[in-house]
């Protein structure tokens, strides 16, 4: 199927953007997940992407940042006892939150998890400076070497600020034309936020070019998805002057549905189905 993607020129009108952290010197690799739309499978895949690193040998935080509508925890069928509103109350440290996700046939696939907090409109609005010191503290924690930033869906102004505090955006998007176009919004505004924030002075070094990887999710084939990119990367290129990097392209699979009724991973549940496979050929590109 061939998708039709018309995408607006960037309007003059559109919202200035957020206050921005610099990038990190040391530390964890902090990679951010985010899409135009809900429901492409961003947590999803942020869940099995991080469950992947780990059997590959990393040491992996999964930090749930959809602030308001966290179901990080919801989709794994875990009851955390404290959530990221301890944190931001000032109640506890970060690393007190953080829990741990085992699965017993698998002890080399465990990883940490910062559960959030659903339903929870202080946090959702909560102000770029306290937000700015959250993520300060997620650049402090040691014994990391990748955590996973699962974004809330849209460009909210939190959203943005997050994904422009990481070092790598991915974008998480299907063939369907509404999710192609929130997707191409979501990398113009990631865009502007980077350019703002090369410009401004920074202490103690310089800022690395902006890492942006979309991945393709449900897609019918891989020679099917890779069109489906095809078709935003053109849009990015014309408008933007620089297409996003193909991440890896996910098919769709039955049995991913089955697996978030189950409160289980993929991976543990499928571990060789196609959408495992290629979950997995995305996880390779961060390895090295």
């Amino acid at each position: 199927m061939t998708v039709m993607l018309q995408v607006p020129r960037p309007a003059k009108s559109e919202a200035e953007e957020p206050a921005l952290v610099q990038s990190r010197a040391g530390g964890p690799q902090l990679i951010a997940i985010a899409s135009g739309k809900g429901g492409v499978g961003k947590t999803w895949l942020a869940i099995s992407l991080a469950q992947c690193l780990a059997t590959r040998g990393l040491k992996v935080l999964l930090f749930d940042g959809d602030l308001g509508l966290a179901n990080v925890d919801i989709q794994l069928g875990l009851t955390p006892k404290q959530d990221l509103s301890s944190v931001l109350s000032g109640r506890v440290a970060l690393a007190q939150v953080i829990i741990r996700h085992e699965v017993s046939e698998q002890p080399a696939a465990a990883f940490d998890i910062v559960p959030g907090r659903s339903g929870a409109a202080s946090i959702a609005a909560l102000e770029l400076g306290l937000l700015d010191q959250l993520i300060g503290s997620v650049r402090l924690l040691r014994g990391y070497d990748i955590v996973l930033l699962d974004l809330g869906a849209g460009i909210d102004p939190v959203t943005r600020f997050m994904a422009a505090a990481a070092d790598t955006l991915i974008v998480v998007s299907t063939d369907e034309p509404t999710a192609l176009t929130d997707a191409y919004a979501v990398m113009k505004l990631h865009a502007r936020d980077q350019t703002a924030r090369r410009t401004r002075p920074v202490a103690g070094g310089t800022l690395a070019k902006p890492d942006v990887r979309l991945v393709i999710n449900q897609a019918t084939s891989l020679a099917s998805g890779r069109r489906t990119y095809d078709v935003l990367a053109r849009a990015c290129t014309t408008f933007l002057g620089e297409a996003p990097l193909l991440a890896g392209v996910i098919r769709r699979d039955g049995r991913v549905a089955d697996a978030i009724r189950r409160q289980t991973t993929l991976l543990t549940r499928y571990p060789n189905t196609p959408a495992a496979e290629d979950v997995a050929r995305i996880a390779n590109a961060f390895v090295n």
